[in-house]
């Protein structure tokens, strides 16, 4: 979950550099960098997706003097994937040429930014312990699947690179153990070389987790 949450603060993060420093008239860039948002955007919707089909109603049954804290940060997701819609229509509406949709795209995506930071740190520091406490290995091992089967993007291979990214060797080899054959064969067979390609394009700065 640390290593997912780092995806999204990063990408994020970046969007005054990758989206503000492109010119104008680089209709290429433009499209690249528009499409990597919208994989980044669509991660993040089937991430929420997953907590609310899987963690929410469990806690909510299991954690009866939590209601408050639960409730708390669903009214974060709702809030979150508002801001959400707001960057993909803006990212959508972004022509090459276009000085005024690109600075729309760069701070519909700040926005985004900035409130899932306070959501992301109330998760690691109230909501993960919670969920430790009262959720069995295999409940919380089902996220990931969740995620990656309701992810709606393009570049499945971005979104594994990018988590893969901010692991450890050992995470990552226990990632690989439990995805999915199908999923592996990709990973290995094409997937990891196409993502260390794409980095060398769109470059993101890893910032180390906390743990």
């Amino acid at each position: 979950m640390y290593a997912v949450h780092g995806v999204f603060r990063d990408t994020l993060g970046a969007a005054p550099r990758l989206v503000g420093g492109i010119a104008p008239d680089d209709e290429e860039r433009v499209a690249l960098i528009a499409n990597y948002y919208d994989n980044v955007l669509s991660f993040l919707e089937a991430h929420h997706g997953g907590e609310e089909a899987l963690v929410f109603p469990l806690l909510r049954e299991r954690c009866a003097d939590q209601l408050a804290l639960v409730e708390q940060m669903a009214e974060q997701h709702e809030k979150a994937l508002r801001l959400l819609a707001e960057a993909r229509a803006s990212l959508a509406a972004w022509p090459a040429g276009d000085a005024a949709s690109q600075q729309a795209a760069e701070d519909a995506l700040d926005a985004l930014h900035a409130q899932l930071l306070t959501h992301l740190d109330d998760e690691e520091a109230h909501l993960l312990p919670l969920a430790e406490a009262n959720l069995s290995p295999e409940e919380w091992g089902a996220l990931p699947g969740h995620g990656l089967g309701h992810f709606e993007g393009d570049k499945i291979w971005l979104i594994i690179g990018l988590i893969r990214q901010r692991m450890n060797d050992e995470q990552r080899a226990a990632m690989l153990e439990n995805m999915p054959p199908p999923a592996v064969e990709m990973w290995t067979g094409f997937g990891e070389q196409a993502f260390k390609d794409y980095s060398q394009v769109v470059v993101v700065e890893v910032t180390p987790l906390p743990i």
